[in-house]
């Protein structure tokens, strides 16, 4: 019995044989998209389904849409901010060196053992 496989010819996960593997599939359409590169993309949507106005471009990102000479502008890149620069839109001079001078007072207090 060392030899013996009784998954031979069949892999995990594979259904029973002899039935078949899917149903009657749903019917679809194909739909284009074109982003402001011009890139063309056409994703399979089902029929009943509703098909979006703007299709993110595969290629570059963009958003893409169904009017190929006027595709939708590109958006808006806003630069990296970083940690600092979202602390001093909420914070004037003044709050920001009242908060340090209490942080250097809670910090240069001598510590009771």
């Amino acid at each position: 019995m060392a030899g013996r496989n009784p998954l031979r010819g069949s892999r995990a996960g594979a259904g029973p044989a002899g039935e078949p593997v899917r149903e009657v599939a749903e019917p679809q359409k194909r739909v284009s998209f074109w982003c402001a590169h011009h890139h063309h993309n056409s994703p399979w949507f089902a029929s009943a389904a509703e098909v979006p106005l703007t299709w993110e471009c595969p290629h570059c990102g963009l958003p893409a849409g169904r009017d190929e000479d006027n595709p939708p502008p590109k958006g808006r890149v806003l630069p990296f901010k970083s940690h600092l620069a979202y602390v001093r839109e909420r914070r004037d001079e003044e709050a920001g060196e009242a908060i340090l001078q209490e942080a250097l007072a809670k910090l240069r207090k001598p510590r009771s053992v």
